[in-house]
C-alpha cells in the first residue's frame, strides 16, 4: 500500500494590504509561525515564494487572496500544529486581518509521497469541494476521508 500523505490548502481575503500596518502582527508571524510548522513532527512541505513564505502567489488570479499549502504526514499532524503555539494565536485572531466568507477557503486531499501540489491543482480541489461538498477528492478536517486503497 501507497503511504499516501495530506495536502492542505487555505485561502484568505486580506482586509488590508501586506504591507499595511493593519497586517503587520500577521507579517511578523509568518517566519516564525512557518519555522515552527517545518520542525513540526509529521511535517513534509510547504509551498514557498521568493520571500521564504508563499505571500507573492497567487490563486484565483486575486491579489487580495493568500494562499497557504503544504503536505503532512496525516490529520493528526497537521491538527497539531494548527491548534498550538502562535499558529493557535494567528488563528483565533483571523478576522483581524482577512474577511469573513461564506465559501469553503480550506481543503484537503491525498497525495502520493513526493507529489508536491500546485496552486492550480489546489484551486481545482476547492472548487471540487465549493461544488459537491466533502468527497474523497477534496474534504475538510471536519469530515476526512481515508487515504485511497493501493491499486
Amino acid at each position: 500500500m501507497i503511504p499516501y500523505q495530506l495536502a492542505q490548502v487555505n485561502i484568505a481575503r486580506m482586509i488590508h494590504p501586506l504591507d499595511s500596518p493593519e497586517m503587520k502582527d500577521f507579517t511578523d508571524a509568518l517566519d516564525p509561525v512557518n519555522a515552527v510548522a517545518d520542525a513540526s513532527d509529521g511535517f513534509v512541505w510547504r509551498l514557498t515564494g521568493g520571500e521564504g513564505d508563499a505571500t507573492d502567489q497567487r490563486i484565483f488570479e486575486d491579489d487580495w487572496i493568500l494562499v497557504n499549502m503544504s503536505v503532512w504526514r496525516d490529520a493528526d499532524a497537521l491538527k497539531a500544529f494548527m491548534y498550538a503555539g502562535l499558529h493557535r494565536e494567528l488563528l483565533r485572531r483571523r478576522h483581524d486581518f482577512f474577511a469573513r466568507v461564506q465559501e469553503a477557503m480550506s481543503t484537503l486531499w491525498w497525495v502520493e509521497p513526493g507529489h508536491r501540489p500546485t496552486v492550480k491543482e489546489a484551486e481545482e480541489r476547492l472548487l471540487l469541494l465549493r461544488e459537491k461538498g466533502p468527497t474523497e477528492e477534496a474534504f475538510t478536517l471536519g469530515r476526512l476521508f481515508p487515504p485511497p486503497s493501493a491499486p
